[in-house]
């Protein structure tokens, strides 16, 4: 089961207490999945959507605040992975255009409204619910521990807006963006998507999602400690190569003996210890050396043999 899936079946547990907030979250799920079906004067409503627990909170939600007994239909898909698609279906009768008119989706004339209705976005407790509505309507996210992303889906841009505008209530800065037919609001942050979870009360996904974050920065953070030791250790390795090189140069043209004493000795500890980092030189050494003693000596022996080299040269050219 995909995350998202575990994330709706969570939601859809989700029971709220007011009559007010459990009509925002009806009347979201209404305008993400639902649509009406109009044959002659008679009106009725059907609502798709592809997780069956969603599908039977509505069917619950449409009986306990309008004491309506819809129909529940099961299909399934014939493309992809053939799931099943459940369809609740509010039959035509008297109470189909009220509750149209209730849930804000139509005036008392039938015209239909585009906006959200102002009732279910005063309180935070309904803001909540119908945030949650939309997202089991039309949401999905992705795992955790792959890149980050929320995303609610709809085929109108005016409604799109609409949804963006209820995550800017909860200081989300959720962005718009076109994709095929859809228009696709969408959070790419994680701690946006954490707190998104939270608004809409889905405190199982948050703490899994949470979790893997954490893993997920703590190998993050390991990668970039073995990367930066890794280079480090390079560095260190190949500048020992360099080092040796301009040693054996020296001692292969005028000798070791001819170097001052503190040369010599970093010279000779440097050829014993090829491997040492400059801090583990300087302290095999009595007195210690520090570090930055131990690097003047070695670049002094660089600048030497590289004179030498250069004299050689020009010896040639002459």
């Amino acid at each position: 089961m995909s995350f998202s899936a575990q994330t709706k079946n969570e939601l859809a547990r989700v029971v709220d207490q007011k009559p007010c907030c459990k009509m925002a979250e009806l009347s979201s799920l209404f305008r993400m999945d639902g649509s009406i079906q109009i044959s002659g004067s008679e009106l009725s409503i059907n609502i798709v959507n592809e997780n069956a627990a969603v599908a039977r909170k509505i069917f619950t939600l449409v009986r306990e605040i309008f004491d309506v007994h819809s129909q529940v239909m099961v299909q399934k898909k014939s493309k992809l992975k053939k799931n099943n698609i459940y369809m609740v279906r509010i039959p035509p009768g008297q109470t189909t255009r009220e509750i149209l008119v209730v849930l804000g989706l139509t005036d008392e004339n039938g015209l239909f409204l585009e906006k959200i209705r102002k009732d279910f976005l005063k309180r935070e407790c309904c803001r909540r619910a119908y945030l949650r509505g939309t997202f089991l309507g039309g949401g999905s996210v992705n795992k955790p521990g792959a890149t980050y992303h929320l995303e609610i889906i709809t085929t109108k841009e005016s409604y799109a807006q609409e949804i963006k505008n209820l995550f800017k209530r909860f200081k989300l800065d959720a962005k718009v963006n076109l994709r095929k037919n859809w228009h696709v609001v969408y959070l790419k942050e994680s701690e946006q998507i954490i707190a998104s979870l939270s608004y809409m009360g889905a405190y199982e996904a948050l703490l899994d999602f949470e979790n893997k974050r954490i893993l997920k920065g703590m190998k993050n953070q390991v990668n970039r400690l073995v990367n930066c030791e890794t280079a480090n250790l390079n560095k260190t390795v190949s500048a020992a190569v360099q080092q040796l090189e301009s040693i054996r140069q020296i001692k292969d043209t005028i000798g070791l003996n001819k170097l001052t004493l503190p040369l010599r000795q970093i010279a000779e500890a440097r050829i014993n210890n090829p491997e040492a980092s400059l801090r583990e030189l300087g302290e095999l050494f009595n007195p210690k050396i520090s570090k930055s003693g131990v690097s003047h000596r070695l670049k002094r022996i660089e600048e030497l043999a590289q004179g030498m080299i250069d004299q050689t040269i020009s010896n040639r050219d002459f």
